[in-house]
């Protein structure tokens, strides 16, 4: 990404081209990044860091787009920042970091709000577009979370199922609020169902709220700050869509979804999404008015079916909080790119001081274990 350019001169006048932006240039997913990796940190940690340089690394969220999905999305400003790029330059950044594979996932908000037969012809030209493109070019580098046409939650099953078997696909990623719905809805069903029978996870993605969402809860009454997009930054990498995506876990749990898909798995990013800071809370208030409507207590879910990345988010005591509540086991690495910087991530955390077994399982085991694929 360019940092001698202004990130929102191209942006288009009003809501939805800020958002496509913002949402888009990394002020959505860990605007502090590059801050957070202090040199100090970095200093107090060398010993770590040197014996950790031989970490391998899969990163579980890496966003790509194309120009179709960038116009559709009025994104067409991000083609500069390597979005779309799927060839040496991405290569050579992972080389730079240290990280072997890249799961590709198609920007928020992929196709999920195009419905009928063009959002699931538009899914499945971007399957294909990873299948003969990037992975086929460099093998054993890329893979890939399958983008769905949500409108249609069986077309969805379908093509999930298809990428699956056939493209080798490890899972789906979706973003956000869907419509006006969230996975916890009857009308998705057949995809929980098609995907806890494919025995692949789902990856939570934030997304954009809904208008009417923004305007109870972000729009700003001053209309003389909006040059600086004050309620936008709000809704979305503030704080509005990291909450968005705790709430629909929790609206999961709640209304009986891993009840009646006991081996359903989500990946949840960004260190969780503020549900460690929550976590006690949680538990405090809703394991007592759950114990007759769940079949397990309500803290249990956590361990059973959701997995955490550290996508963008290179804060050693984060990671350390969400540890505190998850098990090491289902903590997995990410960066976020190309919305934080690839090799920040990894020398994060190879200056991280915890014990090796820890590390790799984080680094790339616990990766290798979900999806059943090899570094």
């Amino acid at each position: 990404m360019k940092s001698d350019a202004n990130p929102l001169k191209h942006l288009t006048t009003g809501r939805r081209g800020f958002l496509a932006g913002t949402a888009a240039l990394g002020i959505g997913a860990g605007l502090s990044t590059h801050a957070i990796a202090s040199r100090a940190a970095a200093n107090e940690t060398t010993d770590f860091s040197q014996r950790d340089q031989d970490l391998p690394f899969i990163g579980t969220e890496e966003t790509f787009s194309t120009h179709e999905l960038m116009v559709l999305n009025d994104r067409l400003f991000l083609e500069d920042t390597g979005l779309a790029e799927l060839g040496p330059r991405r290569i050579g950044a992972m080389d730079e970091a240290g990280l072997n594979v890249q799961i590709l996932s198609a920007h928020t908000p992929g196709v999920q709000n195009v419905k009928g037969q063009k959002g699931i012809d538009f899914a499945y030209r971007l399957n294909k577009l990873l299948v003969d493109g990037p992975m086929a070019t460099y093998p054993g580098r890329f893979k890939a979370f399958a983008t769905l046409p949500l409108q249609n939650p069986e077309a969805s099953a379908d093509e999930l199922e298809r990428t699956v078997r056939e493209d080798g696909f490890l899972g789906c990623l979706t973003n956000g609020i869907i419509g006006k719905k969230f996975l916890d809805n009857p009308d998705f069903e057949p995809l929980l169902a098609r995907t806890e029978a494919l025995d692949v996870p789902i990856y939570i993605h934030p997304g954009l709220p809904p208008d009417e969402v923004f305007e109870i809860y972000y729009s700003n009454m001053r209309p003389e700050y909006q040059k600086e997009f004050q309620d936008q930054v709000l809704s979305i990498s503030a704080y509005g869509w990291h909450q968005e995506v705790v709430t629909q876990c929790l609206r999961m749990i709640t209304s009986g979804v891993f009840d009646r898909h006991p081996r359903l798995q989500i990946i949840i990013g960004h260190m969780g999404e503020g549900l460690p800071f929550f976590y006690e809370r949680v538990l405090e208030k809703m394991s007592e008015v759950t114990k007759k409507s769940l079949d397990k207590p309500f803290e249990q879910y956590f361990h059973d079916n959701f997995w955490f990345t550290t996508s963008a988010f290179p804060q050693t005591e984060l990671l350390d909080l969400l540890l505190k509540y998850i098990s090491v086991d289902r903590v997995m690495f990410a960066t976020d790119y190309p919305f934080a910087n690839m090799k920040t991530q990894t020398d994060w955390f190879r200056g991280v001081a915890l014990p090796r077994e820890a590390k790799e399982k984080i680094a790339f085991r616990n990766a290798e274990k979900l999806f059943g694929i090899k570094v």
